[in-house]
């Protein structure tokens, strides 16, 4: 899995690299091939291209220079543009001018009309000018070229594709702002680990596919081990993958209680019962509200069913004495898809995990009074669950240690007293710290989901989709975690995997009907088989 670095953590990184042996120069070297292949293997025809490489004077156009002389090689057809003259000295520039590639530079093209030309020419653009150590405004030469670049491609007729080295020209790639005048790139090559800004929701519509690229850290000892914040990747999940052997029965997978619904909302529990399903668990229960089982039960036919009581259709306290004997029968409990937000529904909680105003009832067996109550398995909490809890200050401490929290940012604002802009403003940081003072694995929803664990450990899962922008699939997702943990992932793998599944559930359903528009949730739950072939 990639890991995720500030500018400043990045800097240290390559200084430390350079001093133990890994240079400089090296790792440039290493970066521009990295950024060739990259671009050849994401489009094979590149090699027949028509290439223009715009140059920075750093490091960046450096990267730039070397990409540009191995895309030649392979036979593409290589421009290269310089905002500004290169060293005499530069090895790089040096080796292409042997090469008798073209080259323009900015200085001698006072009114852009060589420029103009080169961009309607060209099939790919590499953005090389301005690396990581960029901060805005964005001023000059690199503005005025940038615009240009900008208004004439979206002159052409033709398709012009863009790739950014490292980042797109004109991002901060801390904070994730970028310039007005930033070309957005069809795909961005971040060298050597992923930047933090380009997580941020104002940066993503301006990198396209981003894919990591190789500077030859691997066989150097740096400070990259200890960064605890990672991206999740398709190696990652498919090494996480639950075993699946041939002999085996449904005992083998695990069982999943799903407690749901309401009057109101009833598909919620059979969207999860479906994202569990799909994800491999050997059996699921579903305990609703009894008047919206009929509905379900033709929905869901391969799930076992518990009757709840209720109060017009919502879950009841009395709930919890008719669930007692199946919880510590599962291996992983689901709560809250479709709750809604009865106040009964709240007493259910608080009678379940014994809060205040619960009474004589202790609740579920915790280390402090083993001898009462009941043993709860782990736990997933999800949708309004995370509402109602909240409304006692001390429910961190009365649910099970390392339970699996699922909100999206307007339930998160509920449960942290933190607005919604703020969290979107530093999701990374936001999950990291409450999942720490909560003690429990949390699950940030939405572009770039975040998932952060009590020991400080953050994933991040580099998908963000209008396809999974409609009600319910945050339901699924809550199914294929629990499965996940039924089948005996650890909590925190179990909300990353799941998370990264359940992304790419939405991606290929997308795919399915060419649009992200048509696809609804019972249509991601259905995209999870081959989201799980992927890993096979």
């Amino acid at each position: 899995m990639a890991k995720v670095v500030s500018v400043e953590q990045m800097v240290a990184i390559e200084k430390q690299a350079d001093a133990d042996g890994l240079s400089y120069g090296t790792m440039m070297e290493n970066a521009g091939r990295s950024v060739a292949e990259i671009i050849l293997q994401q489009w094979p025809q590149a090699d027949s291209f028509r290439v223009l490489i715009l140059v920075g004077p750093g490091n960046n156009g450096g990267d730039g220079l070397v990409a540009g002389y191995y895309l030649a090689q392979a036979g593409a057809e290589v421009t290269f543009y310089l905002l500004k003259e290169r060293s005499r000295t530069d090895e790089n520039f040096l080796r292409i001018t042997e090469s008798q590639a073209e080259v323009v530079k900015m200085a001698d093209d006072v009114q852009l009309k060589q420029l103009t030309s080169l961009i309607h020419r060209s099939d790919l653009i590499i953005d090389g000018l301005l690396g990581t150590g960029f901060s805005l405004p964005l001023r000059g030469e690199a503005k005025k070229l940038l615009r240009k670049v900008d208004s004439e491609k979206s002159k052409s007729s033709r398709k012009i594709l863009i790739a950014a080295i490292d980042c797109p020209s004109g991002m901060d790639c801390d904070s994730g702002e970028v310039a007005g005048e930033a070309v957005s790139a069809d795909l961005t090559i971040t060298l050597a680990a992923t930047k933090r800004g380009m997580l941020q929701p104002i940066a993503m519509a301006c990198i396209g596919k981003l894919v990591v690229g190789d500077i030859g850290l691997g066989g150097v000892k740096t400070e990259m081990s200890q960064v605890a914040l990672e991206m999740m990747d398709i190696q990652t999940a498919r090494e996480w993958l639950p075993a699946r052997p041939q002999v085996s029965h449904k005992g083998t997978y695990g069982r999943v209680l799903i407690v749901a619904g309401s009057m109101n909302y009833p598909g919620a529990a059979a969207l999860a019962a479906m994202g569990a399903y799909r994800s491999g668990v050997g059996l699921v229960t579903l305990a609703v509200p009894e008047p919206i089982y009929t509905a379900l039960v033709g929905v869901v036919p391969e799930a076992t069913w518990i009757l709840l009581p209720h109060s017009q259709g919502a879950i009841t306290s009395n709930a919890v004495d008719v669930l007692t004997e199946t919880i510590e029968k599962a291996q992983a409990l689901l709560i809250g898809p479709g709750f809604g937000l009865d106040h009964h529904s709240q007493q259910f909680l608080t009678k379940l995990f014994g809060g205040k105003e619960a009474g004589e009832r202790l609740g579920f067996i915790n280390a402090e009074s083993p001898e009462d109550g009941y043993r709860l398995p782990p736990l997933v909490l999800d949708a309004d669950a995370l509402k109602l809890i909240a409304q006692d200050s001390a429910w961190p401490g009365l649910i099970p240690a390392k339970s699996v929290l699922t909100p999206h940012p307007g339930e998160m604002s509920v449960m942290c007293g933190v607005s919604v802009a703020q969290i979107q403003d530093d999701r990374v940081g936001i999950a990291e710290y409450w999942a720490k003072e909560w003690g429990h694995v949390l699950v940030l929803k939405g572009a770039n989901t975040v998932v952060a664990s009590p020991k400080g450990a953050v994933m991040v899962i580099p998908v963000a989709s209008s396809a999974l922008a409609k009600a319910g699939t945050g339901d699924v997702l809550a199914g294929v975690i629990a499965s996940l943990i039924a089948q005996g992932l650890k909590p925190y793998l179990a909300a990353c995997l799941g998370a990264y599944l359940h992304a790419r559930a939405g991606v290929l359903a997308a795919e399915l009907y060419g649009t992200p528009v048509s696809v609804s949730a019972s249509d991601v739950a259905d995209a999870l088989a081959e989201a799980f072939a992927e890993l096979q």
